[in-house]
């Protein structure tokens, strides 16, 4: 990939979805990892998956009903309550698996839907996903300054809330809805795993690294930006579908962390 092909339009929108999406879902992974819900990623955005084939079962917008699924997945999530979070996303992972691929199976073109929520589909996206993952990306620059304070409060000294007689504090209910939708839309355009990988690995390779919490935060978006960038480059310049190499390309920068522990 050269500089001047992202004068195309052709690659330029589908290079600025993914990287909006690098950047943002690191940041999102580090305070998932903080609370302990790194399984959210992987339980979300399934069942964001099925809200894809779900949508093309009905006729609705693909992405409007996945990030409408994801949506209702993790406000039940918040509703059940902080103590049930990995079990909750784990039956939100089998329960999503499988209505995806039943439904896929009755649908029209269900190998096709299939494939791109296992690939991604980011060379297809074009202005309404960005227009959607700006928005996402927005919210969470927004919304997470604002509520970070007691995010980490909640971790550190979760009687807090309890004390003050606070069952279901609503920035939990704020983060897990912003984090329903960026797993949705990432979903649909890179693919379920690969959304998993970008908000996973990134904060596990900084945590050991960074100094600091606004350090670690910031190791996190460039390392996912950066892993966006070469992987890009990578799927266009050898013909390769981009979900898979841009997990290779944060596993290979994983041994980074391996090489800190030894």
């Amino acid at each position: 990939m050269t500089l001047g092909m992202l004068a195309d339009p052709l690659f330029l929108v589908p290079f600025l979805n993914g990287l909006l999406l690098a950047a943002a879902l690191p940041v999102l992974g580090v305070y998932a990892r903080l609370r302990g819900e790194w399984l959210a990623s992987l339980g979300i955005g399934q069942a964001a998956a099925a809200g894809v084939v779900l949508g093309a079962f009905a006729g609705l917008p693909l992405a409007a009903s996945a990030v409408a699924i994801a949506l209702v997945a993790a406000g039940a999530k918040t509703m059940l309550g902080r103590g049930n979070g990995e079990d909750t996303y784990a039956v939100m992972l089998l329960a999503g698996w499988s209505v995806a691929l039943l439904l896929a199976a009755n649908t029209a073109h269900g190998d096709d839907l299939s494939r791109a929520l296992l690939q991604g589909q980011i060379y297809f996206t074009g202005l309404s996903h960005l227009a959607g993952i700006a928005g996402v990306t927005v919210a969470v620059a927004a919304c997470l300054p604002a509520i970070s304070r007691r995010l980490l409060l909640g971790r550190f000294f979760p009687e807090y809330f309890q004390a003050n007689g606070v069952t279901n504090p609503r920035h939990a209910l704020v983060f897990d809805m912003l984090v329903a939708m960026a797993l949705a839309l990432a979903a649909s355009v890179v693919g379920v795993m690969a959304a998993f990988a970008v908000v996973f690995v990134p904060p596990w390779i900084a945590f050991p690294f960074a100094h600091g919490w606004r350090r670690t935060v910031a190791w996190a978006a460039g390392l996912g930006a950066s892993a966006h960038v070469v992987s890009f480059a990578l799927a266009l310049a050898l013909d390769q579908p981009y979900g898979p190499v841009v997990v290779a390309v944060l596993l290979v920068m994983s041994f980074a962390r391996v090489a800190v522990r030894h």
